[in-house]
């Protein structure tokens, strides 16, 4: 890709278009009634997207975005860039919590799913709305990379 955007940004922005095409595919798989494969799909883009944000997106967001904060929340760049930090993390904690609850015996039974399906729906609209700002980001050509 040619951008302003350093490499690691053009490939974590890559990693992440491919890793949603493949939750998507996973949640056909959950549709089809393929549970393992749903799982073991989801589950392996959760763990890999773990690896995008320590590699490429934290660092970015600590060197770049969070030493000016709160001064500069008053730019829709840094208000976006936060808010995109801020419910990421929340997305990838609540996907890991899922992983560890439905694919696991590590948690106690108080703390298992219940309702899997509004937990999913809950994951599905959190990444939806990081997308957007996301979108945003780029579209502004201001990136956190």
């Amino acid at each position: 890709m040619r951008s302003a955007a350093p490499l690691t940004a053009d490939v974590a922005l890559l990693a992440e278009i491919m890793m949603g095409t493949a939750l998507l595919g996973g949640a056909i798989l959950a549709r089809r009634r393929r549970y393992r494969a749903h799982a073991c799909c989801q589950s392996a883009i959760v763990l890999l997207n773990l690896i995008v944000i320590g590699i490429a997106m934290a660092p970015s967001f600590y060197s770049q975005v969070a030493p000016k904060i709160p001064l500069a929340l008053r730019k829709s760049y840094y208000v976006i860039a936060a808010g995109h930090a801020a419910f990421g993390a929340l997305a990838e904690l609540v996907g890991l919590y899922v992983i560890l609850a439905a694919g696991t015996n590590v948690l106690p039974k108080r703390l298992l799913l219940r309702n899997y399906r509004a937990w999913m729906r809950a994951v599905s609209e959190l990444l939806t709305l990081i997308s957007q700002g996301a979108i945003k980001l780029v579209a502004n050509n201001s990136f956190l990379l």
